[in-house]
């Protein structure tokens, strides 16, 4: 399971992120944010006491990050298809507290990641510090014209601070009669035969295929 220094690194990578929020109306809201910082605690945001996004973290304790990595902008041919070039998504999901006053100075003291924390919190006294530190996640690898594999895609979930996940992928039945028809309609290459046939959910796309070709409603989700 990736750790929380790797995911780290996958945001990283990103740069800005959308990050979405509860709106205490009944709805979402989202913005462009980054993590700044990490430990065996969790990802750590900054922002102000003044702002929709700080009100909505503080009564909600929920935040979500989503963003992406690609090589090249999608392309379209002369038919209007889409033909995206490798890259990876990359979300997480879960509980966000803000850090005390004593918790925040002891970090810029020994997390040199927290330069920029102590340098907006001198210029900006309203920036406040944030950590999820209850999350679950999933990496999820693209390559849909399999430039690079002979398959499209490899999912990973992570969790910490007590979080869990349901792993990806639809999952065959005992009720399998081994007939092969979801093995031919899966495009993703994510059924073996065997006795039962089994999934392997790193690379199932959860499309619906293979249980849209099932007599025997031997595909079920997870």
């Amino acid at each position: 399971m990736l750790s929380i220094a790797e995911v780290y690194e996958l945001f990283d990578k990103v740069g800005c992120c959308s990050f979405a929020t509860l709106d205490g109306k009944g709805g979402v809201d989202s913005r462009i944010a980054h993590f700044f910082a990490h430990d065996e605690n969790g990802l750590y945001l900054r922002t102000m006491t003044g702002k929709p996004f700080y009100r909505q973290m503080i009564e909600g304790g929920k935040l979500s990050v989503c963003g992406e990595v690609t090589a090249a902008p999608c392309e379209w041919d002369e038919d209007n298809m889409p033909h995206f070039q490798p890259g990876y998504m990359v979300r997480v999901s879960g509980d966000v507290r803000e850090l005390s006053t004593e918790e925040t100075d002891q970090l810029i003291k020994t997390n040199p990641q927290f330069a920029v924390a102590d340098y907006d919190i001198k210029k900006y006294p309203e920036t406040v510090v944030l950590v999820l530190h209850r999350a679950w996640g999933e990496l999820y690898d693209y390559d849909f014209n399999m430039v690079n594999r002979d398959h499209k895609i490899l999912r990973e979930r992570f969790c910490w601070g007590g979080a869990t996940f349901i792993a990806p992928g639809f999952r065959i039945t005992d009720d399998c009669t081994e007939c092969g028809l979801c093995e031919e309609a899966c495009t993703h290459k994510a059924i073996v035969p065997g006795s039962p046939y089994r999934i392997l959910g790193e690379r199932c796309d959860e499309c619906g295929n293979c249980h849209h070709v099932c007599k025997f409603d031997a595909i079920v989700e997870k």
